[in-house]
């Protein structure tokens, strides 16, 4: 079974050259940026309708070009400045957020997805972090895991979505105590 963790640069797994290793996520943003471009076109022919706007306010980024043009975004964010996880995560739960409410089903990277998951265990609101504090959480879609207790095992996008706060469906089938 792989572990997220020996998949990470700078980890125990088979050494190679990491010189080009970086906290810079804007490939990554760009991609999720994309994808919610994709979601809205899908049901929408607009791009400056409520849909995108909501986006652009929920994952912080509408402050970034004077228009709603989200491929146009995906590409500016791509060749732009460097992007934290933070970044990531707001637009991975913006896009999770848009699927839900377009009914779309959302593509997004494994690594994406560990890497949101990794930093939503630590950056969640309380009750969602008590649901899978001493827990392991592993995606049974992209096979990565981490955590060390009692296993939690769902699809990386349902454990995503419950560490975003977009779905209160835990991870493996129970639901978030309120």
């Amino acid at each position: 079974m792989s572990d997220l963790f020996r998949e990470l640069p700078l980890s125990s797994r088979t050494p190679r050259d990491e010189s080009g290793v970086t906290g810079d996520w804007r490939g990554q943003l760009a991609d999720v940026v994309g994808e919610a471009a994709r979601l809205i076109a899908r049901v929408e022919d607009d791009s400056r309708s409520p849909r995108t706007r909501a986006f652009l306010v929920e994952s912080g980024l509408d402050r970034e070009r004077s228009e709603d043009d989200l491929t146009g975004l995906a590409d500016a964010v791509r060749s732009g400045r460097r992007r934290r996880i933070r970044d990531l995560s707001r637009a991975v739960t913006a896009t999770l957020v848009l699927a839900r409410d377009t009914g779309g089903a959302v593509s997004l990277a494994p690594l994406t997805l560990g890497a949101v998951a990794l930093y939503r265990t630590t950056a969640a609101p309380l009750p969602i972090r008590a649901v899978v504090a001493g827990r392991t959480l592993r995606s049974s879609d992209h096979g990565w895991e981490f955590g060390h207790g009692p296993l939690l095992e769902d699809t990386s996008e349902r454990i995503v979505a419950f560490l975003c706060g977009v779905s209160e469906d835990a991870p493996g089938g129970g639901s978030r105590p309120r």
